[in-house]
């Protein structure tokens, strides 16, 4: 497993000034009178172990973040008060610094950013697994300059994801959705070296659908992957799992608005011109479902279906009721499947749900990320 240095590895912080890179990148929305706030403070609050394990250790804490994509530039909408207002609420007493992305030398990795961040600064905490994939100067810059530790949230992914590479009771489920086949082809190649079965649904599954030579109308299609996802599924011998049937829309339908006319209907794996296939159907549904209840560890990254859709959520809904029943040990990998579990209320049903999309499917994949190997070589 990949190994961090933890909280307890800084030693004695009494009156000491602890930089914490945290994810506060919550939603936002505008209230009645105009004013921003916070739509969700899950992130605040997953933080505050680590927050008030340092206050209680004696440290002064200074927090840093990223709030939305300001590209470098100062946009008033995305500076931090909401969060700093939340975070003097839940735990007074610390330091918020402004977004660091109004900064260029965030993303840039700019060592001058970087010094910036630490000056005064005795040590440093990387609380931010959602980020650590990302190079990025608040992520990689302060340990090569003070004594560095993970967080509790982030020391927690690290155990969870880095047990999942090296020692998963079996049979081991993937469960795999989201657009796109090739933003997740190295995961998908990881995962079959560890998977007994690797079950596909969402967009992408479309592109594996056409591999097998069905017509899939005008569904999500990466052409250019087809013979990749022949190729995948030769290899497999049968431990990719694809629907059989889908749930589709005809031509004249918008999603998200039943109002504007298109037929809803189930249909087999060939759609007609003009139809899109936007989840899964029932029966593969339950297909799917079985594969999870005889599992022992699953872990699941993109939803099966447009679940933001009413009309095609049943698949997402499905699968994720069968992991919230199963006995296996379950993962989320963040991202849209985090959402889709929080909005159906199962969260609590989950053994564990990943702060970080992009950062779980990396560290599966690569086995490190360049946050953790920050810290691993941190100055003491």
């Amino acid at each position: 497993m990949t190994s961090v240095p933890t909280l307890e590895d800084l030693g004695d912080l009494t009156g000491k000034r602890v930089l914490c890179r945290v994810d506060f990148n919550v939603p936002l929305r505008t209230s009645a009178d105009g004013t921003r706030e916070i739509a969700d403070d899950l992130r605040i609050r997953a933080a505050l172990p680590t927050l008030r394990y340092l206050q209680q250790a004696g440290a002064t804490v200074v927090a840093c973040s990223h709030l939305g994509r300001p590209k470098g530039q100062v946009v008033a909408e995305l500076n931090m008060d909401p969060v700093r207002a939340r975070l003097e609420e839940l735990l007074p007493g610390i330091e918020v610094l402004d977004n660091l992305r109004f900064n260029p030398g965030e993303t840039g990795n700019d060592p001058a950013f970087v010094a910036e961040l630490i000056g005064g600064i005795d040590a440093y905490v990387n609380d931010a697994f959602g980020a650590s994939h990302r190079s990025h100067a608040s992520i990689v810059g302060p340990p090569q300059h003070v004594p560095s530790a993970a967080g509790r949230l982030l020391e927690k992914e690290v155990e969870v994801l880095g047990g999942m590479r090296e020692r998963t009771k079996k049979p081991f489920i993937a469960v795999l959705g989201g657009s796109k086949v090739s933003d997740k082809l190295g995961v998908i190649e990881a995962l079959l070296k560890r998977c007994d079965k690797l079950i596909v649904g969402g967009g992408m599954c479309f592109t594996f659908l056409a591999a097998q030579g069905n017509q899939v109308g005008a569904s999500l299609l990466e052409e250019d992957m087809i013979d990749t996802c022949r190729d995948l599924l030769e290899r497999a011998d049968g431990r990719i799992i694809v629907p059989h049937d889908l749930t589709a829309m005809g031509p004249g339908g918008k999603i998200g608005d039943p109002s504007a006319g298109g037929e809803v209907r189930q249909a087999g794996t060939s759609l007609p011109e003009g139809w899109m296939g936007l989840d899964i159907g029932p029966g593969t549904a339950a297909e799917f479902s079985d594969h999870i209840l005889d599992a022992r560890t699953v872990f699941w990254n993109g939803p099966m279906g447009v679940f933001e859709d009413p009309r095609f959520a049943a698949g997402t809904r499905t699968v994720a009721q069968a992991m919230a029943d199963s006995r296996a040990f379950t993962v989320v990998g963040g991202g849209d499947s985090a959402a889709a579990v929080a909005e159906f209320g199962m969260a609590a049903d989950f053994d564990h749900i990943s702060t970080g999309g992009g950062a779980s499917l990396e560290l599966l994949e690569e086995g490190d990320l360049p946050g953790l190997e920050a810290l691993r070589n941190s100055a003491h």
